[in-house]
Formats: structure tokens, sequence, C-alpha cells
């Protein structure tokens, strides 16, 4: 199933055979993206907090690491998601939230995933519906099954950063070390090779088109024929990074703790600057 849907497909889609609308709005440091959703929603929509739902509780392990199978089980069946039925993810327009919400699905075994290419954004200004209405749910019956996806720990990562190419999507400035408006430290994994995400879509929110973003990336040495790997601060954006490479039609692994795990083991060394 091709990873992304745009508007017009998703409107026939809900006309005629609805799938399972997951309202994934969220931003660093907020506002939250609850407020996002009860101001207006897709009809039909089930809001999905990323921080609760798509992530435990940060630590050791990061910011937003990985849910236990049993959590985000729990979690996808509230929100009505069932394994024989389309589930349609969307964020404000970016997908940077949304991708995370495709990525962790995927992972936890659910194979019909999409993304709506340009989010919320984009379906208001197409002239499609919204509502403030917060649907019945009705209990799906999704199980979790992990490793659906390609994951990396620290001891991949610096591995792959070594024998393969590993990706930092963060934005630049984050990767010099320049500037860590989040985490106790600032720079990279060595050997890491900036690639921010802010380059995978246009201005209007919607991912490039497959040969460029094809273009992009192996302009930074990761294609089909090796491995690749991506991480950011907390396993957000890089996820948003996955799907981009996945659409450009390279397998990539996603290290899901990335920075914010990285710097909590001190013997984990630590790089700035450009390279």
């Amino acid at each position: 199933m091709q990873p992304l849907i745009d508007v017009a497909d998703l409107a026939r889609l809900v006309r005629h055979d609805p799938p399972t609308l997951l309202d994934v709005r969220w931003r660093l440091g907020g506002p939250p993206g609850r407020a996002a959703y009860d101001g207006g929603h897709l009809p039909g929509a089930v809001f999905v907090d990323l921080d609760r739902d798509l992530a435990a509780p940060p630590g050791p392990k990061g910011r937003h690491p990985l849910p236990s199978p049993d959590a985000f089980e729990d979690a996808m069946r509230r929100a009505g998601v069932s394994a024989g039925r389309t589930v349609v993810v969307y964020d404000d327009a970016d997908s940077t939230a949304a991708g995370r919400a495709w990525w962790t699905l995927r992972y936890f075994g659910h194979t019909r995933v999409r993304v709506l290419d340009g989010g919320y954004h984009a379906w208001v200004n197409a002239g499609e519906p919204v509502t403030t209405e917060v649907p019945d749910v009705e209990p799906g019956d999704f199980t979790a099954r992990p490793g659906g996806m390609p994951m990396l720990d620290a001891a991949g990562a610096a591995a792959l950063a070594k024998a393969g190419v590993l990706l930092d999507a963060r934005s630049a400035e984050r990767y010099r070390g320049e500037n860590e408006p989040v985490d106790p430290v600032a720079g990279h994994i060595p050997g890491a090779v900036s690639a921010p995400t802010v380059g995978n879509v246009g201005v209007d929110g919607r991912f490039l088109p497959p040969g460029v973003l094809r273009d992009r990336f192996g302009e930074l040495g990761a294609t089909d024929a090796v491995d690749v790997g991506v991480y950011c601060g907390s396993g957000v954006t890089a996820a948003h990074e996955v799907l981009a490479l996945n659409l450009a039609g390279i397998p990539a692994a996603l290290y899901v703790g990335s920075w914010s795990n990285w710097i909590t083991d001190p013997g984990n060394p630590v790089a700035t600057g450009d390279s």
C-alpha cells in the first residue's frame, strides 16, 4: 500500500470505504494538539496524543521511547483501529507527527496505514468539510506485533555511522551543536550526516516527488545499495525521514531513542561542526 494519500483520494475513500481516521496533530513544546482537534477536525477522526499514545514516558531510553506492545495496542483499540481496516493519519501539514504514527503502526504490524499528504491544512484548503463533533468509537481489534519495521539502538546507530549511512534529521544548527533548545548536550553522533527533515517537503507541507527525494538522499550517500538509518532528537522527525526515504525507494531503520537516548550514556562520543 502506498504510504501517502491525497485529499481527493481520501475524500472518495471516506464516501465509499471509510478508513479509521487518526488526528495526531502535535508540536514540540506545544500547544497541545487536542486543542487543535477540538477546534475542528476531519469528520469521524479520533484524536491520538503523540506523547501519551505513540510513546512511552520519557526517561533513559529517550524523550519519546517506543511504547510497550500492550500500551500501544490498548491505545489503538480505543481509537478504533482494526487490522483489516485502512488507517489514515494526519497532522497540521508537514507529516512530522503523522510520520511517527505511520511508523509506529507499521512497526507494530499494521500494514494498511497511509498519511494524508499536506495534512489538515490541505483538507481545509480543498474545501472539504470539518467538524467539532467527537465520534462515538467502536473499539478496534488491532493486535500489536513488534518487528514490522527495522529499528536501531545506540550500538546499532554507532555501527551504522561507520559501515553505512546514518542520517541526522534535526536542523543543521542542532547537528553542528550551535543551538540545542531541548536536550542538555549539543552535537551529533560521530559519522552521522546532516539531513534536516525540512528538505523533504515543500512550502505547503507536502512531500517532494519521489525522484527529487531520491536525488536528495543520493547526494548524502543514502541509496538502496547501502544500509541506512535515521535519528533525530527523540525519534519523531526521524520517523518522518524514514517515510520520505520509503517514498524514495530507500529502506531505512529508525533509531527511536535518538539523540535524547544517546547522550544518557557518558561513554558515547559527541561530535560538533560540519562532520
